[in-house]
């Protein structure tokens, strides 16, 4: 070696180590999302522990509207909003169908044994089988009295109310979670402001926020469902789904 050729390496390795440990960080926070298609803007993705964070909704960032109510964005803390979606063009979301969504139908799972997070898992994994559309059923939300998860963008049709007709073509479909333990009041009011800000967000009338009874399924007998059951008298809506709405009602004007 030539004099005046020799480094000290101690000197570069204190170049070195903090490129390298750049290097590290960047590579480990590389995100690895969903294809097109994914939760609409105002959905939360999953956080450790399900906290809520700051939901936009493309109005107002603070806590009250221009018009003196309740901001979207506040409502969505209380509905605890979180995006856990089916990738696209697997399983429900095969053969996508855009959407322009005009009702909001809420239906009760009748399973009672999985809460919201159970039933993102099984439609992620296919698990849940239809005779209609691609062969997968698949809605847009599900709430339970903890958490509201978002399976599919609102501007999708899902396959959930009556085969090929305008239930699944037109509305965005809410399931309600009736698992032991779930409390129902916790779960009805976390569905009515989940509704009233997918109203606000849609321009949907509140006469469009119908149960899934409302969509008749040709060739099935009866042809209305029994659904969301706790919320029809007899099978069909009466008194309990005039009582559900008029609490939507009450969340929407808050949010005016």
């Amino acid at each position: 070696m030539c004099d005046g050729c020799y480094t000290d390496p101690v000197r570069h390795l204190k170049w070195l180590l903090p490129v390298g440990v750049l290097l590290f960080v960047s590579l480990g926070c590389y995100q690895i999302g969903p294809p097109r298609g994914a939760a609409d803007s105002w959905a939360n993705k999953p956080t450790p522990g399900n906290v809520p964070q700051p939901i936009s909704t493309g109005g107002s960032s603070s806590g009250s509207s221009s018009s003196g109510g309740i901001s979207p964005s506040t409502m969505l803390r209380y509905v605890n909003l979180r995006s856990d979606m089916v990738r696209r063009n697997s399983f429900g979301r095969r053969n996508v169908k855009s959407m322009s969504p005009r009702y909001i139908t809420i239906h009760s799972t009748q399973n009672y044994s999985a809460d919201a997070q159970r039933h993102a898992m099984a439609l992620k994994r296919g698990a849940l089988r239809t005779g209609q559309g691609n062969g997968y059923i698949i809605w847009h939300f599900t709430v339970d009295d903890h958490v509201a998860i978002q399976h599919m963008p609102t501007s999708e049709q899902g396959i959930h109310a009556d085969f090929n007709g305008p239930g699944n073509k037109y509305s965005i479909g809410i399931e309600m979670c009736e698992h032991r333990g779930c409390s129902r009041e916790r779960t009805l009011d976390r569905t009515a402001k989940l509704t009233a800000v997918l109203m606000k967000r849609n321009g949907i009338p509140l006469r469009n926020v119908v149960p899934h009874y409302h969509w008749p399924r040709w060739g099935k007998k009866p042809p209305n469902k029994n659904c969301p059951h706790f919320l029809m008298d007899n099978g069909r809506p009466g008194a309990k789904w005039r009582a559900f709405i008029a609490r939507v009602n009450d969340q929407y004007r808050k949010l005016q």
